[in-house]
């Protein structure tokens, strides 16, 4: 582990030699003095004037949580076929905001595209996650069914009451993402919180910006007391019923879209010119087409987008070995270990997009605000992982008296595999983040796709996320190569 650990510090090194970090704004600390006093002078009063776009960020992540598992679970029955992982694969390997900006010339912006965005992904991140599960669980209830029993009765005598709790914590947990994720949505139009999140961040309105965070952080923590798997179906029938129906939804636009938009331009070019619209099965200048895209735009995208995400790995993991041991009881205080706690909460609870949205408001745009903005987030998630993970942890009767020591050569040893695992386990998320950032003006593959969308150009743009999709497919498979070498797995299990 010791070995993998160095050779990935090492790689981040060079990564960081080679990223530009400067920091490019006249009077960064003029606009955090501002951005501070906005914190302690929240304008609560748009809370009430905004609770529509509030009640959006809920139903589009009730809705798309719903559908996503509906449709993970039909997947998940059959994960263990190769065409069925590999679309599950890419379908999660797709950010929801590139998802968004998929269905916008299909659906329009509105409700439905919020809805379908965060739901495609979910289903394949939430197959995944089942099927593993699934394999997982204990399979000794199986032993007293017989073995000519349908499969569904299999399933729900045997497997579900195995694995009801695991399913039923993650699910929780994916739909606290659902939130973050429908609100980042409203960035880019859709009416969520992240819609006047920007307005606010544009004009410097910064007491409305931290009003409506206080009570987005509200959201998120109050899910304990109103998710109850009993309520569900009442959340999900009423978000439904108050999805908005100003939908212009025309057949005729999607079969357009699918048939003619995102063929490459020299099969259109044509067609477009003489004002047939037909299409030429032309290869060669189509792969031209490909050639020069890849090497304008394609190439440097994902060579930044490669170069942010390895610092970012490595700074995830430093962040999150220094912090945990304040939020874990073996260190701190109960008051100490409360407040470290909470703060850890409030960072994971902040989409990345919105801390990069502050830092690039900071610093300007440079890979500084995404590194910060995704290492934060990321490192506040697996700090309060690895600090429960920590409290699981029984000391033994020598166990070092200082507590440098008992980091090092007690709880260190003790909890790293798993920190590990956790660790390349958000590796493909935080390649999925390094690209969607460059909508901010970051030159990842999400600066050329929002370029080509804002062109109107959707054939460069889906052959662009496309590279963004088989990107991290590759990342995810070399993370599991990775957890495999080193034995470790996600499922939390400490060594007594």
């Amino acid at each position: 582990m010791l070995k993998t650990s160095l050779t990935f510090v090492g790689i981040a090194f060079i990564a960081v030699v080679l990223a530009d970090l400067e920091v490019s704004t006249q009077h960064p600390w003029l606009e955090m003095g501002r951005m501070v006093e906005g914190v302690f002078t929240p304008e609560l009063s748009v809370i009430w004037e905004f609770k529509a776009s509030l009640l959006n960020t809920a139903i589009f992540a009730l809705c798309g949580t719903f559908l996503g598992v509906i449709l993970g679970i039909g997947l998940a029955f059959f994960f263990q076929f190769l065409p069925v992982r590999l679309f599950c694969a890419f379908i999660r390997a797709i950010h929801e905001i590139f998802w968004a900006f998929i269905f916008l010339p299909i659906v329009g912006l509105n409700s439905i595209c919020g809805v379908l965005a965060i739901a495609i992904p979910y289903a394949g991140i939430f197959a995944k996650v089942y099927a593993e599960i699934i394999q997982e669980s204990d399979q000794q209830p199986l032993e007293g069914i017989p073995k000519d029993t349908h499969r569904l009765s299999r399933f729900f005598y045997g497997v579900l009451p195995v694995i009801y709790a695991d399913t039923k914590h993650y699910t929780a947990y994916r739909f606290e993402c659902a939130l973050r994720s429908s609100a980042i949505l409203g960035f880019i139009g859709l009416p969520t919180l992240g819609y006047h999140l920007e307005t606010f961040f544009k004009e410097g309105m910064y007491s409305e910006v931290a009003a409506l965070l206080i009570v987005f952080y509200f959201l998120i923590a109050s899910l304990k007391y109103w998710l109850k798997p009993r309520l569900v179906p009442v959340y999900v029938v009423l978000a439904f019923a108050l999805l908005s129906r100003e939908i212009s939804l025309s057949w005729e636009n999607v079969a357009r879209f699918f048939t003619y938009e995102i063929l490459p331009w020299p099969m259109r070019r044509q067609g477009i010119h003489d004002g047939t619209y037909t299409v030429s099965f032309v290869l060669i200048p189509v792969l031209e087409w490909v050639k020069a895209i890849w090497l304008d735009e394609a190439w440097e995208g994902i060579w930044k987008t490669i170069v942010l995400t390895q610092i970012v790995l490595v700074g995830t993991g430093l962040f999150s070995l220094f912090v945990f041991p304040f939020a874990c009881r073996h260190f701190a205080g109960k008051v100490t270990n409360r407040i470290w706690h909470y703060l850890l909460i409030i960072v994971r609870t902040t989409p990345e997009y919105i801390l990069a949205y502050i830092f690039l408001t900071l610093w300007g745009p440079s890979m500084l605000p995404a590194v910060w903005a995704i290492l934060l987030h990321n490192g506040a998630i697996l700090a309060f992982l690895s600090s429960n993970n920590a409290d699981l942890v029984q000391l033994r009767i020598d166990a070092p008296f200082k507590r440098i020591d008992r980091y090092f050569y007690e709880i260190l040893p003790r909890v790293y595999g798993q920190f590990l695992a956790f660790l390349f386990y958000r590796w493909e998320v935080m390649m999925r983040e390094s690209a969607i950032l460059g909508i901010l003006g970051i030159y990842t593959l999400g600066f050329y796709i929002h370029s080509a969308i804002s062109d109107d150009q959707i054939d460069k743009a889906m052959l662009l996320i496309l590279f963004t999709a088989i990107l991290n497919m590759g990342i995810d498979s070399i993370s599991q190569v990775v957890r495999r070498r080193l034995k470790i797995s996600t499922k939390l299990s400490i060594a007594s």
